[in-house]
């Protein structure tokens, strides 16, 4: 069996959750709860499922409720980066709690909702991990395993697994995860305040250094209160 490549997984979980108004009006987004289980919980899970022993979540919007709901877990053992004082977007989170993470660490959206194929997605990431070419391995989905997702999809990837951007006019077929494996050196040079993850890869699909990995389970994008309902439709069908 394949060890996986680190112990230690980042959960974003630090967002505002806008597009999943008014059910985050009075919760953080992390705690909606999808098939009776807050979306949070569904990550961790996830990991504990893996044998991920670590979970850095960060914090912002309505942190307390977060702090409270996972104080007594010990599968992972969560720790906590602060953004409190000032939300730092998912680039500048990965900067800001990079003193708690190993080299390398995953890192996991908390508004996603996955079911594995053969083995498990950070499984699947090790594999393939080589960090002498890779400064990060995104987890991506074709179209055909992408539900709740109408957009025109992410990356293009060539035949060794590297990444550019969608070309302007077309559509790109893979999707990204939310779920990827990341080295820190990508998190050299940042720039000042909070930033997207985004200005990390474009400068390593400048250097050939953005894998991606083709994800064989399906994935659910739980964006809007909709997503919520077609999501629990399908997970009871499955």
């Amino acid at each position: 069996m394949t060890e996986l490549a680190s112990d230690t997984a980042m959960v974003l979980a630090a967002g505002l959750g806008k597009r999943m108004r008014p059910l985050t009006l009075s919760q953080p987004k992390p705690m909606i709860r999808v098939a009776g289980k807050p979306l949070l919980d569904h990550a961790l899970d996830r990991l504990a499922d893996a044998g991920i022993a670590r979970a850095v979540v960060n914090v912002h919007y309505l942190a307390d409720a977060i702090q409270a709901h996972v104080k007594n877990r010990t599968r992972p053992a969560v720790i906590f980066s602060d953004e409190r004082a000032q939300l730092m977007e998912t680039g500048g989170g990965m900067v800001k709690a990079q003193a708690l993470l190993p080299d390398p660490f995953f890192s996991v959206n908390s508004d996603n909702i996955w079911l594995d194929g053969p083995s498990s997605a950070f499984r699947d990431l090790s594999i393939l991990w080589d960090a002498r070419r890779m400064d990060a391995l995104l987890l991506l989905v074709p179209h055909t395993g992408a539900r709740n997702f109408a957009g025109k999809g992410d990356f293009h990837m060539d035949g060794r697994g590297r990444l550019i951007r969608r070309r302007r006019g077309r559509i790109a077929p893979f999707i990204f995860t939310g779920i990827q494996l990341v080295a820190k050196r990508l998190l050299r040079d940042p720039p000042e305040g909070p930033f997207s993850t985004n200005v990390l890869w474009d400068r390593a699909i400048e250097e050939g250094r953005l894998y991606g990995a083709v994800f064989t389970g399906q994935w659910f994008e739980v964006g809007n209160p909709q997503a919520v309902r077609l999501t629990e439709a399908a997970l009871a069908g499955a």
